[in-house]
C-alpha cells in the first residue's frame, strides 16, 4: 500500500493555510496525505514575551518531537520561526516560493506618528527598528495568532500594530487601514514556508523535495546564515533580506540594540549567484567586527 504522508502543523489559521498549501501541492503530484494539527507552547502561553520563555524554536519544538516519535512524517513551518540548527535526524527538504516579505503597520489613523504614540508588536526586531525611527513612542507586547492580534489592536487604544504582510494576505484578513514599512528590514526568511522531513525517510524526503523553489531556498539560506553567525536566534533584533534579480543577489543585514538607539548594518549589491557562497557569514562578520560583538553581549545581558 502506498504510504500516506502525515503532515504536521500548528493549529492556527495561518499555520493550517500553510500546511494545506503543502498538502495540495503533494496531492497534485499524486501523493496521499493526511493533516495532523498540534498546538505549540508558543500558541498556548500568550502572557509573556517570546524572549522571556527561554525556548529555542518555541513554535517548532512540538512538531520536532512529533516527527522524531513518528506521529507525523513532515512538519510545515513559517521559516522565520525555525531555529538555525535543526534537531539531529531532521532535515530541510523544501522551501516554497516566497510571498511578500514586507512588514506593515495596521493603524487607526497616522496622526500619532508625529507625536507620542503607542505601537504593539511581539518582535524585538520590529520594536528596535520602530524605536530607532520613532524614539518618543512606546512599544507594548502583542502575542497570539493573527486574528487574535488584530482583535487586540481593535480593543486597545494603541495607534497601530506591526504585522508580516504575507500572513494577513494568506488568510485574507488584510485590512484597508495599513501602510507598508518598506524601511523596516524583515526577519531572516520572513514570508517563506519551509518543510522538514526525517533524513532516513527517503520516500517522504524525495516527495517534498519536488516542492522546493530554488531562488527562495538560496535567499533564505544566506539570510539564516547571517542570523546563525550572529548567534541571534529569536532573541536579538536582527533583520536580513536577500533578493535575486538577473542572476545577481543583493543583501541587506542589520543588528540593533534593544532600545533601537544603536544600529549596525551591512549591504551588498549585485553579487553573481555563482559567487554567493558564505555571503551571509561574511556579512555577519562585518557586523561583528564593527561593534556587533559588544552589542550582542549587551543584548544577551539585558535579556537575562
Amino acid at each position: 500500500m502506498e504510504k500516506i504522508i502525515k503532515i504536521g502543523t500548528r493549529d492556527s489559521q495561518l499555520a493550517l493555510w500553510q500546511a494545506k498549501t503543502v498538502q495540495q501541492k503533494l496531492n497534485d503530484l499524486g501523493y496521499k496525505t493526511e493533516l495532523i494539527p498540534v498546538k505549540s507552547t508558543g500558541d498556548v502561553v500568550l502572557d509573556k514575551p517570546l524572549y522571556e520563555l527561554g525556548i529555542t524554536g518555541i513554535f517548532t519544538k512540538t512538531l520536532d518531537v512529533a516527527m522524531l516519535n513518528g506521529t507525523v512524517d513532515i512538519a510545515v513551518h513559517s521559516m522565520k520561526d525555525v531555529p538555525t540548527a535543526l534537531p539531529i535526524g531532521i532535515c530541510q527538504s523544501a522551501v516554497l516560493e516566497r510571498a511578500n516579505s514586507t512588514d506593515i503597520l495596521v493603524h487607526k489613523g497616522l496622526g500619532f506618528l508625529d507625536t507620542e504614540g503607542t505601537i504593539a508588536t511581539g518582535s524585538l526586531r520590529r520594536k528596535a527598528q520602530w524605536l530607532h525611527k520613532y524614539p518618543d513612542h512606546e512599544v507594548v507586547d502583542l502575542r497570539g495568532n493573527v486574528n487574535l492580534r488584530l482583535q487586540k489592536l481593535e480593543d486597545n487604544d494603541w495607534g497601530g500594530a506591526i504585522f508580516a504582510k504575507a500572513g494577513l494576505e494568506r488568510i485574507e484578513v488584510l485590512p484597508e487601514n495599513y501602510i507598508d514599512l518598506s524601511w523596516m528590514v524583515p526577519a531572516p526568511a520572513q514570508g517563506a514556508v519551509v518543510v522538514h522531513t526525517m533524513k532516513n525517510d527517503e520516500f517522504t524526503t524525495g516527495a517534498v523535495a519536488r516542492l522546493n523553489d530554488e531562488a527562495t531556498e538560496l535567499c533564505t539560506r544566506i539570510e539564516r546564515e547571517f542570523l546563525r553567525e550572529l548567534e541571534g536566534g529569536c532573541t536579538a533584533p536582527i533583520g536580513a533580506l536577500a533578493t535575486i534579480e538577473n542572476d545577481a543577489m543583493s543583501f541587506e543585514g542589520v543588528l540593533f540594540s534593544l532600545d533601537g538607539e544603536q544600529k549596525i548594518e551591512v549591504s551588498l549589491k549585485d553579487i553573481p549567484v555563482s559567487e554567493i557562497e558564505n555571503t551571509g557569514k561574511q556579512c555577519a562578520q562585518k557586523v561583528l567586527t564593527n561593534g556587533g560583538i559588544e552589542l550582542m553581549r549587551q543584548i544577551k545581558a539585558e535579556l537575562k
